[in-house]
This record gives structure tokens, C-alpha cells and sequence, in this order.
């Protein structure tokens, strides 16, 4: 199902009081900005689900680009090259006063470390033909109400295992599995596509992941087992 409210333009005011206060709420929306105020200039760029370039944090199934929609960004290198970003969203005020939420799906090359390059659909509905296309974005609580995913890599195993945790509520900084083969958390590496490793792997049989978002916030889901390149619920988001 698509969110109406990440589909949408956001008439909001930025109330974000000391300029890159954790939690600050945004307007009557209720948004919730996690992190600095980054200042630099929106483009139109090649970043959309399908076309001659790939999306670093790819790749998405088509239920996923579904559920997060049109309103797509990518980040500099500088910002998002570590693949931290991944799944965000981002809040995006223009100096014309548009406003926008939109989703983190890559990064790259761009001319400051600040800038965003927009979807197609994103830049169309921001831009009011203005040059410079200055504006400000922060990461910001994503306004869903469905559940984060699970997407395993093709290649998981038991034995050497690697997620991605799409459309989760806010970006994820720390992944933890209790498994068969860890009794105790253990801490997945993230890579720059975006995804959490175990190099030793889950086991076989049931696990429970610990997701922990920018602000904090933590739940973990409980999965019976999975197979490589399986896509699964994971009943719930973060709080």
C-alpha cells in the first residue's frame, strides 16, 4: 500500500528550534527531525527505480518500490557513502518554501556534500524553476504506519548471512541478532550498499533481530528462519 502522506507535498512549518535538535517536530504534521540542518542545493537526477543507473542501496523488489513510493533522493558521498543512509527519509524545505518527505535510495558525485539530487516526480513537485535550487533537508521520522521488511541478500545462508532493513520508520545506525549461532547480541556489519552482514552467520532455525533507529529507538522482530533472497515482514516498525 502506498502512504498518501510520503506521496504527498507537506505544508508544513520547520520548527526546529536549535537548528539540528534530535526530535524536533515539524509543523502540525508531527514530523520529527533526527539530526542536523544540512544546507545545500537540490537537482534533478538520475535517481528513480529502473533506468541506466543503479541504486547503491539496491536491490529494491518491486513490493518495496511500491511501498516507498516515487518521491525518491540521493545523497553525496560525503553524507551517505557509508550506506548509512539507506531507507531514510528526509525532510526537504526549498528557499521558495516548498516542502517534501522524501526517500534515501542512493548516493554519489555531487558539487557539495550537502546537495540532493531528486526523482523525477520529487523534483517536479518541489521546483518552482528558481537557480540556485537552494534548500535544507534533514533525515526525519518517516510518516508510515506499515511495517519494516527483511530482504535477504540471493546469497545468505546459514552460514554467511546479509539483510536489508527496507522501509523502516527512520534510518538504522546498529542491526543485532540473538541466533543459533550467537547466545548473546551480536552486531552485524553494515555495508555501503546499505546492508547488515554476519560473516559467520545466523545458524539454522529461529532469530530475533535488534533494530536500532538514529534517535535511539529500538524493537526486535522474531523470525522462524529464512532463505536467501526472501522478503519478510517484520510485524512492526520502530516506535
Amino acid at each position: 500500500m502506498r502512504r498518501a502522506a510520503l506521496v504527498a507535498v507537506l505544508a508544513l512549518g520547520c520548527h526546529n528550534g536549535g537548528g539540528g535538535t534530535p526530535d524536533a517536530s515539524v509543523g502540525d504534521g508531527g514530523l520529527r527531525l533526527l539530526g542536523p540542518t544540512h544546507s545545500g542545493n537540490y537537482n534533478l537526477g538520475p535517481v528513480e527505480w529502473s533506468g541506466s543507473f543503479s541504486n547503491a542501496c539496491a536491490p529494491y523488489p518491486s513490493s518495496m518500490q511500491t511501498l516507498e513510493g516515487e518521491l525518491l533522493a540521493g545523497l553525496s558521498n560525503q553524507v551517505a557513502g557509508d550506506g548509512s543512509y539507506c531507507d531514510a527519509c528526509a525532510y526537504v524545505k526549498t528557499g521558495k518554501g516548498k516542502e517534501l518527505v522524501v526517500r534515501v535510495v542512493t548516493y554519489g558525485v555531487s558539487n557539495g556534500p550537502d546537495d540532493m539530487d531528486l526523482s523525477q516526480a520529487a523534483y517536479q513537485t518541489i521546483s518552482s524553476g528558481e537557480y540556485p535550487r537552494s534548500m535544507t533537508w534533514n533525515l526525519v521520522e518517516c510518516p508510515t504506519t506499515d511495517p519494516a521488511w527483511i530482504q535477504f541478500q540471493t546469497a545468505a545462508n546459514p552460514y554467511w548471512t546479509s539483510l536489508w532493513v527496507r522501509n523502516p520508520r527512520e534510518a538504522v545506525t546498529t542491526l543485532e541478532a540473538k541466533s543459533p549461532n550467537h547466545a548473546n547480541w551480536f552486531a552485524l556489519t553494515r555495508g555501503t550498499d546499505g546492508t547488515f552482514t554476519d560473516p559467520g552467520g545466523f545458524g539454522t532455525g529461529p532469530f530475533t533481530l535488534r533494530i536500532t533507529g538514529v534517535d535511539g529507538a529500538q524493537f526486535s522482530p522474531s523470525l522462524s528462519g529464512f532463505s536467501g533472497g526472501e522478503l519478510v515482514s517484520a510485524g512492526a516498525n520502530l516506535p
